[in-house]
């Protein structure tokens, strides 16, 4: 171990205005802030003007939709920032129940690519299945859930969790595939 120390370089004032003018004066700035936008539009406004919602309910604007005339969301659900909610392009859809709770950067997909049916899989065609997500669920922060899958009402999906099996109600999973590891006990 050296004995040097390193400190950060620091900017007077007058150094900080003139990056700011040179960063307003650069078009790359400007060409970059329009594909932000394009971005933006196509992944959240557009999507979102299709999506079936219920009444009360919040989404971040940095969360994504993809196919939003597939997904239907119910009363008093909150989605998180970054999360994606991807149904599937032919029929597949995502079902969220009321009063659902999304963590930030959730993923939720009604569709896969086929992997052995050649090269590039982009190229493949797409298995595709329904996903739902029941009443009162919780969806930790970076959860994953895949399609096909059943979530039960009152469930707690851990944050981090991979679902690619059903969930029964009030269960509450964790892990990597996730395994039930409690049981919620709602008291009236």
């Amino acid at each position: 171990m050296t004995s040097d120390r390193i400190h950060k370089t620091r900017t007077s004032r007058l150094q900080r205005l003139g990056r700011l003018i040179r960063a307003a004066l650069d078009p790359r700035a400007y060409a970059h802030a329009v594909k932000v936008l394009n971005y933006y539009n196509y992944t959240h406004v557009a999507e979102l003007r299709k999506v079936t919602r219920g009444q009360g309910v919040s989404i971040s604007p940095t969360a994504s939709f993809s196919n939003g005339q597939n997904i239907v969301i119910g009363d008093r659900v909150h989605v998180g920032a970054n999360t994606s909610l991807w149904a599937g392009p032919g029929a597949a859809r995502i079902e969220i129940g009321s009063d659902a709770l999304i963590a930030p950067s959730v993923m939720v997909t009604a569709a896969s690519y086929r992997y052995n049916d050649g090269s590039p899989v982009t190229d493949q065609a797409m298995n595709e299945a329904t996903v739902r997500i029941g009443r009162d669920v919780w969806l930790g922060y970076g959860a994953v859930v895949l399609a096909g899958v059943t979530i039960g009402d009152g469930a707690i999906i851990g944050a981090g969790a991979v679902v690619r099996t059903d969930i029964p109600a009030n269960a509450i999973v964790a892990g990597n595939p996730a395994a039930i590891v409690g049981q919620r006990r709602i008291q009236s």
